[in-house]
C-alpha cells in the first residue's frame, strides 16, 4: 500500500486532530494515527476511546488499505520538513513504514490498522444544524465556568439544551454559573445532554466561525460534522442540577459600571486580598463604588473608588475576585450590570447593552461572607 501526499497538507490535517491523543493511554495503539485509504481518499483518525476525531484528504494512492502510524514521530518529522510531496511505502507483512522525501527517507514500524478501536455507531439520533460561530462563542463563554470536581462529573461539562424556541448552554462549578442562550438556532424537538471538556476544547480550536456544524446526538454519544472533520464523543452520564432554581428572580439593586475600569480596579485591589479566599469587598452608596481588600495575616490592604450608576439601597457585598475577573473577561460590552438582592445572595452579571438581540448571556457569582 503506497501513497503520495503533500507534507504541509498532511501536517495541517494531523494537527487539527492531534489534540485528541492522550499521554496516558491504556491501549498502546491509541498512541497512533489510523490511516485508512479508500479510492484515493485518506481518512485519518485519532482516539482516546472517549473522544474520536477524523479528517479526510485526497491523496495519490495505488490501492486501498489501513495502517496505524506512531503519532509523535510522524508529527515531529512533518514539522521539520519543508513543503514537498512525501511518498509513504507500507509493507503489509510486518507493518513497516518508509517515508521518502526530496533528500532522504525515514523508516518506522506501525501497527495493524484493524486493531484500532472502532468508533461507536450512533443510533436513533436527533439532528440540529448550528452555525460554527454560535457554537464557538457558546463554548468560549461557558467553558471557564465548568468544575473540576471528580465527585461531581456532571459539573465538569457544559449542559446543552435544545428546543424549538432556543438553544441554551450552561456551565457551573457551584460557585459561579454561566447561561448562554440563542434564539436564532432551533432544534426540531426538545432534548438535553452534557458535553465533556475535551471535545469542547477540540471544537473551539477547530471551528473557524463561517461553517455550518451538523450535531447528531443520542442518549450516550454526540457527533459534530463540519468542514472536513468529524468529532465523536461520549456524553457525561448523569442529571444536571436544576440551574434555573439558583438564579435569583428578584434583584432590585442594579449597579451599572464601565467594564474595563471595573476589571482594572479588581486586578489592582485583589493583589492585596487574602490568598485563600481572594475576597474583595464592594461598597455601593449613591453613585460611588468603593472596592477594598485586606489580608490580615500580612497587614496588606487596598482601596479604590469608581463612579458608577446605581439604583437600589446602599450595600456592602463580598465576592471572590478571581471569579469576577474571569466573568468580566468573557463579556464583550463596554458596560456591565450587576443585579443584586442582598449581600448573602448571588449576584448576576449581565451586559448593559446588547449588539445581538438573539443572544442572551447571564453570569451568576456566589458572594463571599464579609468578616465583620
Amino acid at each position: 500500500m503506497n501513497f503520495i501526499v503533500s507534507s504541509t497538507t498532511l501536517l495541517r490535517h494531523l494537527q487539527s486532530i492531534s489534540g485528541v491523543l492522550s499521554t496516558s493511554n491504556t491501549l498502546p495503539i491509541l498512541d497512533n494515527f489510523l490511516f485508512d485509504i479508500v479510492d484515493g481518499e485518506l481518512t485519518i483518525s485519532a482516539s482516546d476511546l472517549e473522544t474520536t476525531m477524523r479528517t479526510k484528504l485526497e491523496v495519490e494512492a495505488n490501492e486501498s488499505g489501513k495502517i496505524a502510524i506512531p503519532a509523535k514521530i510522524l508529527l515531529d518529522i512533518l514539522k521539520n520538513l519543508p513543503d514537498q510531496p512525501c511518498t509513504f511505502l507500507v509493507d503489509r507483512s510486518n507493518f513497516g513504514i518508509e517515508i521518502s522525501y526530496d533528500n532522504g527517507k525515514s523508516k518506522m514500524v506501525g501497527y495493524n490498522g484493524d486493531d484500532f478501536p472502532k468508533a461507536p455507531m450512533i443510533e436513533n439520533s436527533d439532528k440540529i444544524r448550528v452555525s460554527g460561530d454560535i457554537i464557538s462563542k457558546a463554548i468560549s463563554k461557558t467553558l471557564f465556568a465548568t468544575g473540576n470536581d471528580d465527585l461531581r462529573p456532571v459539573m465538569s461539562g457544559v449542559f446543552c439544551q435544545f428546543s424549538p424556541a432556543e438553544i441554551i448552554f450552561v456551565a457551573t462549578d457551584a460557585h459561579k454559573l454561566v447561561r448562554y442562550k440563542r434564539t436564532d438556532s432551533q432544534a426540531t424537538g426538545s432534548s438535553s445532554f452534557i458535553l465533556p471538556k475535551k471535545p469542547l476544547n477540540m471544537l473551539k480550536s477547530n471551528l473557524r466561525g463561517d461553517e455550518e456544524v451538523l450535531i447528531e446526538y443520542s442518549d450516550s454519544s454526540a457527533v459534530f460534522t463540519f468542514n472536513d472533520l468529524v468529532l465523536m464523543c461520549r456524553l457525561i452520564d448523569g442529571k444536571y442540577p436544576n440551574y434555573e432554581a439558583v438564579i435569583p428572580k428578584e434583584n432590585p439593586n442594579v449597579l451599572t459600571v464601565d467594564r474595563l475600569q471595573f476589571l482594572g480596579s479588581i486586578k489592582r485591589v485583589s493583589i492585596f486580598s487574602n490568598k485563600t479566599t481572594h475576597q474583595i469587598k464592594l461598597k455601593i452608596a449613591g453613585s460611588e463604588l468603593s472596592l477594598s481588600a485586606e489580608d490580615l495575616d500580612f497587614n496588606n490592604e487596598a482601596n479604590e473608588r469608581l463612579t458608577c450608576s446605581y439604583d437600589g439601597v446602599d450595600m456592602e457585598i463580598g465576592f471572590n475576585s478571581r471569579f469576577l475577573m474571569e466573568m468580566l473577561n468573557n463579556i464583550d460590552t463596554p458596560e456591565i450590570k450587576i443585579q443584586m438582592s442582598e449581600p448573602s445572595r448571588a449576584g448576576l452579571l449581565v451586559p448593559a447593552t446588547s449588539d445581538n438581540e438573539n443572544e442572551d448571556i447571564l453570569m451568576l457569582v456566589m458572594p463571599v461572607m464579609l468578616n465583620r
